[in-house]
């Protein structure tokens, strides 16, 4: 077997299972992005955990199908780069999404969203979704609220019985 397919191969593998164990994968096109451009889109997925990668339309295609997500193949078309989430499900749509929002020429196409095949649109709204620790964060106030209510209540009645008492 020669070098080349051995590589071919290689890679085709290393893209299948990235897709399989990265929680959330985003295809975008750059077509028009500068290298500037580029490199600072590639400094901001860094800085947020994410992996970016340009393979050949044609090796993410033998991917897709060794990892069962063949829906992608009508999006790689043209220029196509893919970034993967594995600790987080948010970052690469958020990251993407707010430099898509300030160069018009990267455009995102697709996604995979934890196993699911997702349209531009839901990798857009997941971006919108604030992040894990402000979910959380929502959350314990959310629970604080009612017991926060409780000790102001109760603070309001020990106040009016000294008053009455006093």
């Amino acid at each position: 077997m020669s070098k080349v397919l051995e590589q071919k191969q290689q890679v085709v593998a290393e893209v299948a299972a990235k897709l399989r164990d990265s929680k959330s994968t985003v295809i975008v096109d750059y077509r028009g992005l500068n290298v500037a451009q580029v490199t600072e889109l590639r400094k901001q997925l860094r800085e947020a955990g994410v992996e970016y990668k340009v393979y050949k339309n044609t090796l993410v295609r033998r991917a897709t199908a060794e990892a069962g997500l063949t829906g992608l193949d009508e999006h790689l078309v043209g220029p196509t780069a893919i970034a993967f989430g594995v600790d987080d499900v948010i970052a690469p749509a958020k990251v993407l999404n707010e430099f898509a929002k300030n160069n018009e020429a990267l455009t995102i196409k697709t996604g995979v969203i934890e196993g699911d095949i997702s349209t531009a649109d839901e990798v857009k709204a997941l971006a919108e979704l604030p992040s894990r620790e402000g979910l959380l964060s929502m959350l314990a106030n959310v629970l604080q609220a009612p017991v926060r209510q409780f000790a102001l209540a109760a603070k309001a009645v020990a106040e009016q019985k000294e008053e009455q008492g006093a």
